[in-house]
């Protein structure tokens, strides 16, 4: 899947997590806000091409590793420059 089509995923979860929040279902809105921001970090990894489909990741360690591995130490994402 390319970046643009996790963060369409990503951007449909955050969508329904609002919604559920609006009707008071916060485990339910916690359960879509997370797979947000996983489909969000697929499509950074995805951008950087750090996962493929000959280098799938399988599970949610696997892509916090990863996204760690691939983004942030080598500095292409930092966290504080997020804030500006």
């Amino acid at each position: 899947m390319t970046p643009s089509g996790f963060m369409g995923k990503a951007q449909r979860a955050a969508e329904s997590a609002a919604l559920l929040l609006e009707a008071e279902d916060v485990d339910g809105a916690t359960n879509r806000a997370y797979y947000a921001m996983f489909d969000a970090a697929r499509a950074a990894l995805a951008w950087a091409n750090a996962m493929t489909d000959d280098k799938p990741i399988k599970t949610h360690t696997g892509l916090i590793s990863t996204f760690s591995r691939e983004l942030v130490k080598p500095a292409l994402y930092r966290p504080s420059s997020a804030k500006q």
